[in-house]
């Protein structure tokens, strides 16, 4: 580390003696001597930044990269306009942190302000914030907005991810809410078992939508089933669907949620991604985090702040709902300069082509044995079932440098395909599988 600091011994030397201290031992008198470090760390010695370099390339040699992918549950392939990455490396732009500073920020700030504009269009709700951690935190975000004296139930579609049942489970824990699965059926959310479940202490419901199997919902039905017994409305949603899908606020949610990665974040090893909130005007004082609004200054023109801090935990700790303290700045721009780029016609046509492929896909499979689970319509996921087990399909395909669906059993497989997939590799793949198949 001492090369990286760019003060002489003597600058240090003069700091010293001008803050009143003869030497390093002098300006740590203070701190007893039996919790001083002796010696040097116990650690390997420093090495050439060439020599890191070649270690580092060495350790990334062992990643397996695919140059095809079928695989989703969660984390999605999607093309990004070369703009996303130009503009978020600029360095006015690189910080993971909502500025408070407004009179020195005004570029950041509007940015956010851009993206939850562009949030509420994407939902059709009222109010959007400027992001949190992630999906599964943001669904758990959600749900405790929900919370009220008298209701402390949550109800949660058992075709949700695991990852945003287990996150919401986890925050209510410490919440003190109950939380409740809604059985499957046939892939979807049992809506007559959900009739049988909720009741006057149920605060919401929760569904994914396209869920995680891929399968859409009876989200408007479903809506109407948790507000005629006055429970709030969350809905979980993949954002790409949404250039052809109704949006949440049609559907009659209180509370959209989302990952928001397909929308500029490219794969990587969990992250770093951004979770996704919006709301009805009626929820905004409870929505978690950060809001950027828009205003006047004294001279009329326009300006950026962070607004509704009334609701935020540094100000009133003793009422807060929710510890979220940040958000993810970067990470929102990319969706951002992502939006701007593709446009609505362009996030139609990618919404498309990921509907038009996965079921060119879902057909050719279920030809060759693979039997199509799903049973109702759906967007860009969808399961299959086989005599063979998954992960002999799986190793075959990985042989050929694919990356197959994520295996759910020992039998059944959830596919995906976006707009990146091509016919060719779709046609490679029924054509390895025909010989795993024996067809």
């Amino acid at each position: 580390m001492g090369g990286y600091v760019p003060n002489t011994e003597k600058e240090r030397q003069e700091m010293l003696q001008a803050a009143g201290y003869s030497d390093m031992d002098d300006l740590f008198a203070d701190i007893p001597e039996e919790v001083r470090l002796k010696g040097e760390l116990e650690i390997p010695a420093g090495m050439p930044e060439l020599s890191v370099r070649r270690e580092m390339e060495k350790m990334a040699g062992k990643n397996r990269i695919f140059p095809t992918i079928f695989r989703g549950a969660g984390a999605y392939r999607h093309y990004i306009p070369a703009a996303v990455t130009n503009i978020t490396s600029k360095e006015n732009f690189v910080t993971a942190y909502t500025p408070y500073q407004a009179e020195i920020s005004q570029g950041i700030l509007q940015s956010i302000f851009e993206y939850q504009t562009m949030i509420c269009d994407l939902t059709g709700m009222d109010a959007s914030n400027a992001s949190v951690y992630d999906g599964a935190s943001a669904a758990a975000e959600g749900v405790s907005m929900c919370r009220e004296r008298k209701r402390q139930k949550v109800l949660i579609s058992q075709t949700s991810s695991p990852y945003v049942i287990r996150t919401v489970q986890t925050y209510c824990h410490g919440n003190g809410m109950q939380v409740e699965l809604i059985p499957e059926k046939d892939g979807r959310t049992d809506k007559e078992i959900l009739r049988e479940q909720i009741d006057a202490q149920t605060a919401c419901v929760y569904i994914q939508h396209p869920n995680y199997y891929g399968n859409l919902e009876d989200a408007e039905e479903i809506g109407q089933i948790a507000h005629e017994d006055g429970a709030k409305y969350v809905m979980g949603v993949n954002p790409v669907s949404l250039g052809i899908l109704k949006t949440p606020a049609e559907y009659g949610a209180d509370v959209a949620v989302g990952e928001g990665q397909p929308m500029g974040l490219p794969l990587a090893f969990g992250g770093p991604y951004l979770g996704f909130m919006a709301c009805t005007d009626k929820m905004m004082r409870k929505l978690p985090g950060r809001i950027v609004g828009q205003t006047k200054d004294k001279n009329g023109k326009t300006g950026y702040v962070l607004t509704l801090q009334a609701r935020e935990q540094h100000i009133r700790r003793e009422k807060a709902s929710s510890n979220i303290c940040s958000n993810q700045a970067l990470c929102a721009l990319a969706v951002t300069v992502y939006l701007a780029s593709m446009g609505p016609d362009g996030l139609k046509e990618a919404a498309v082509q990921c509907v038009s492929k996965a079921h060119y896909l879902a057909g050719e499979l279920e030809k060759i044995g693979y039997r199509t689970k799903n049973q109702g319509n759906f967007f860009h996921e969808f399961v299959t079932e086989s005599r063979v087990p998954a992960g002999e399909t799986l190793k075959a395909l990985e042989e050929h440098g694919i990356l197959g669906g994520y295996p759910l059993d020992e039998h059944r497989i959830l596919w995906c395909c976006t707009e990146m997939n091509t016919k060719e590799e779709m046609d490679e793949v029924i054509r390895i599988l025909k010989e795993v198949q024996g067809c």
